[in-house]
């Protein structure tokens, strides 16, 4: 039940309670006269069940303002799961090969909530939790291509076709990981490798926060 309408449904039996008239009136109740004294007692047991009325109330508001807190903590939670990225290379033709490792920069983007760098191709963690990330990579096997799946200059999980003549190929991986507020996670090209993408947005990178720590 709603701690609100509990206060309010106790603060007017209060008010109706401590509104009565206390004088030294005699009731009169089926032709029996009622004596001061015992008006006296029944102003007693009145002011007992104030009191114990007050008591309850002091004790709906403690839970109404913890149901208030524990309310912030949920709203800031769902706040920060609203985390995610998708993007694709789609420039119509290939990137590399270099002769050293090179950061990825993917020009198509399906959905940034914000903490995807579009002109690093760089993902910031902007709050502590458990995140997923995804990519794939499209080639022509005339030349080999390898992908790195990068947390703060540490490699986490690679993808590599190795040259099988002249054929397109498409290789996909991905991984689960926990991130600091702050780190940042992308996709390096390996040297002497290359990707290709075009118009059908084959080589893509995406990540999402699947819950807050």
């Amino acid at each position: 039940k709603d701690p609100c309408l509990n206060c309010i449904s106790i603060y007017a039996c209060v008010f109706e309670i401590t509104a009565q008239p206390t004088g030294e009136v005699s009731d009169v109740d089926d032709g029996i006269i009622q004596s001061p004294g015992g008006q006296d007692q029944g102003t007693a047991e009145d002011q007992k069940t104030i009191g114990q009325l007050f008591l309850i109330l002091r004790e709906l508001e403690a839970k109404l303002r913890d149901n208030q807190k524990e309310m912030e903590v949920m709203k800031s939670q769902v706040q920060g799961n609203k985390v995610a990225f998708g993007a694709s290379i789609s420039i119509g033709g290939n990137v590399g090969p270099f002769n050293t490792h090179t950061t990825l920069v993917y020009k198509k983007v399906y959905v940034n909530t914000g903490s995807f760098n579009v002109g690093t191709g760089i993902f910031t963690a902007p709050v502590k939790g458990v995140y997923y990330f995804s990519f794939s990579g499209h080639n022509k096997s005339s030349k080999p291509m390898g992908l790195q799946l990068m947390k703060n200059g540490q490699q986490m999980v690679t993808v590599y076709n190795h040259v099988a003549g002249n054929r397109h190929e498409t290789a996909t991986n991905g991984m689960t990981l926990q991130l600091e507020v702050g780190d940042q996670v992308y996709m390096r090209l390996m040297q002497n490798t290359w990707i290709i993408d075009n118009e059908n947005d084959h080589s893509t990178f995406i990540g999402h926060l699947l819950f807050p720590l």
